[in-house]
This record gives C-alpha cells, sequence and structure tokens, in this order.
C-alpha cells in the first residue's frame, strides 16, 4: 500500500468529508428520519468512483428511481408469499449483478443495490413506513449529488482523472458473478428476515459491499478488509463518545468531530486505493453510528460493539456459503470463473 498522498487525492478527501457532513447536518436541522441515508450517500458518490460528471449524477439519480420502482412491483404483486418475494428478490439482485459485470453504468446498478438491499428488509418491518424511507432515500440521493456537484466547483480538480478500467468478461465469468452476487445477496436477504434482525443495518450493509467484487477471492478478500474497517470505525466512534460525553446534544461540536473522523477514514480509503477495502469499511461504518446512533440519549459503544460482532459473524457465515457455492458454479462450463 502506497502511502504518497497526491494533490488529487488531497482535495478528494476534503470532498469526502464536506459532502458526508453536509448530508448530516441537514438531516440533523431539519430533524428528518433515516438520517443514516443522508450521511452515508455523500460517501458511496464520492468515495467509489474518482470522479464526478453529469453521467456519474445521472446514474446515482437513476439508481433511486430504478429502486423504487422495484420496490412497488415486488410489494404489489408477491408480498403476500415469502416464497414468491424470495424468487422475485432473487430475480431483481441478478439484475442488477449482470448489469453491474456487463455495463458501463456501474455506479447506477451498484448504489442500487444497497438501496434496494436495505429497504427490502427493513420496509418489511410493522410501523415502518415505506413511503417515508423511500423519500429519506430521494432526498438523500438528490442532497448528496448537489452537494457533490457544489463541491466539484469548489474544490475542483486541476487535471483529468482517468476512471480505473473495464474487464473483459466470457459469458461464464458474467454467469458466475451474475449467479454469485444474486444468490449471496439473497441468502443474506432470507437469513436477516428470518432472524428478525432489524437492529443490523451495519452487518446488512456490509454482507452486500462485499459482494461487489463477485468473486469468491475478491469478495473474500473484501470481507477480511471490511471486518478491519468495521472494527476501526466502531472504535472511532465509540472514542467520540467517551470523548464528548454530553456534549453531543451541541450539534456544531458534534459536525466538528464527524468533520475529522470521517477525514481520518477517509484518508485511509484513500491510501489503500483498493475501492472497499479497510478505509471505506470505516467511513461508512462512522457514517452510520453518526448518521443513526449518535444521539444524546443513545449508548454509542453497545451500538459500536453490536454493529462489529454482527458483522463479523454475518461475513464469517457469508464467506462460508460463498466458498461452497463457487466451487459448484465451477462445476458447470456455463458458469466457470475461468
Amino acid at each position: 500500500m502506497s502511502t504518497d498522498f497526491t494533490v488529487q487525492e488531497q482535495r478528494r478527501l476534503l470532498r469526502i468529508a464536506f459532502g458526508a457532513c453536509i448530508g448530516f447536518t441537514i438531516s440533523k436541522v431539519m430533524n428528518w428520519p433515516y438520517g443514516v441515508f443522508f450521511t452515508v450517500y455523500p460517501m458511496l458518490l464520492l468515495g467509489m468512483l474518482p470522479k464526478f460528471d453529469s453521467l456519474v449524477a445521472f446514474q446515482f439519480l437513476g439508481s433511486v428511481t430504478i429502486t423504487g420502482v422495484e420496490i412497488y412491483l415486488l410489494n404489489i404483486f408477491f408480498s403476500e408469499s415469502p416464497l414468491l418475494m424470495t424468487m422475485g428478490v432473487f430475480a431483481v439482485f441478478a439484475v442488477h449483478f449482470r448489469f453491474m459485470a456487463v455495463s458501463s453504468h456501474f455506479m447506477m446498478w451498484a448504489s442500487g443495490l444497497i438501496s434496494l438491499s436495505v429497504l427490502l428488509h427493513f420496509s418489511s418491518y410493522p410501523g415502518t413506513s415505506l413511503s417515508d424511507m423511500m423519500m429519506a432515500t430521494f432526498l438523500a440521493t438528490l442532497i448528496s449529488v448537489c452537494s457533490a456537484a457544489c463541491l466539484y466547483w469548489i474544490i475542483p480538480e486541476k487535471e483529468p482523472v482517468p476512471m480505473p478500467p473495464k474487464q473483459q468478461l466470457s459469458a461464464p465469468q458474467i454467469n458466475h458473478r451474475m449467479l454469485m452476487g444474486a444468490c449471496l445477496a439473497t441468502i443474506s436477504f432470507v437469513v436477516f428476515q428470518i432472524f428478525d434482525l432489524k437492529d443490523s443495518l451495519s452487518a446488512q450493509v456490509a454482507t452486500v459491499l462485499v459482494l461487489f467484487p463477485m468473486t469468491y477471492q475478491g469478495t473474500l478478500t473484501s470481507a477480511f478488509k471490511r471486518a478491519k474497517g468495521v472494527a476501526l470505525g466502531c472504535a472511532l466512534g465509540i472514542t467520540v463518545q467517551i470523548m464528548m460525553y454530553d456534549l453531543i446534544q451541541y450539534l456544531p461540536l458534534v459536525v466538528l468531530v464527524m468533520f475529522m473522523t470521517v477525514m481520518f477514514a477517509a484518508k485511509l480509503h484513500l491510501i489503500e486505493r483498493s475501492g472497499s477495502g479497510m478505509g471505506f469499511g470505516a467511513l461508512t461504518t462512522l457514517g452510520i453510528l453518526f448518521g443513526q446512533y449518535l444521539q444524546p440519549n443513545a449508548d454509542m459503544f453497545y451500538s459500536g460493539l453490536y454493529r462489529l460482532s454482527s458483522v463479523v459473524g454475518a461475513l464469517c457465515v457469508l464467506m462460508i456459503v460463498a466458498y461452497y457455492l463457487d466451487g459448484f458454479l465451477n462445476k458447470f462450463a456455463a458458469t466457470q470463473n475461468t
């Protein structure tokens, strides 16, 4: 891992930190629910890709539209039957992973996959308003795009930033990646539903993010880094609560501390230069802790430890299933990852 920090990465670091704080501050000032969306979405938009332009903005906005349609159709046609709902969820996940493997619009299908997984799971519980969650998702997406555009105007790039090269995959490799991602994401959805794990947002998100490489080796590496990142993010969150104690009620102080901790995690993410690595895991964990659990009457110590244990447990189970699924798919010529 190179420790050289370029001028471009310094500018990107500031944009990630300011973007996350802008979304967090707006949600708290407006007293909007689901503050986690407003905190994490700017991290995804500004942290997943090294550049921002009209095409990236269109993909990010398009993802929430596609997700809304998918959620609506699944609930209309399959909500009364768990079996049909599971089959429908698998089909939708398969579409996302296939387009992630073959399409140039990776951001649209990847960010939509995260939103879809979270909304499908949490909207199924009684007392949760799907319309409220969808509105929060739409507002968070819109604010993330607008703040990103402003930040790229205020802190512009000095030279063009190349996008990562796209892999050339054979038909069996595409099938392998699609089925690996769709099967594992569906299994994650079913397990979280059966065991009523509605307080495990970090674990839910982690089991989706580690699937983005869409191969067993890539997922294994991503899961290991993700677990370390969640541990670091939880440690930073717990440290923040201990240091601030009852000062958490003062929003300007919370935003200042959040800015510093996000800067630390984002710098680690950019130095790694490995996509969803340890730094990105710490970054999104901080977004979840600040956006959902950092409140005057909340115990972030318990929340942090629970996040860590649930993420490690979920990823261990996911990797075991991924190992056997990868071996099974490689037995067939049409789904070999070679």
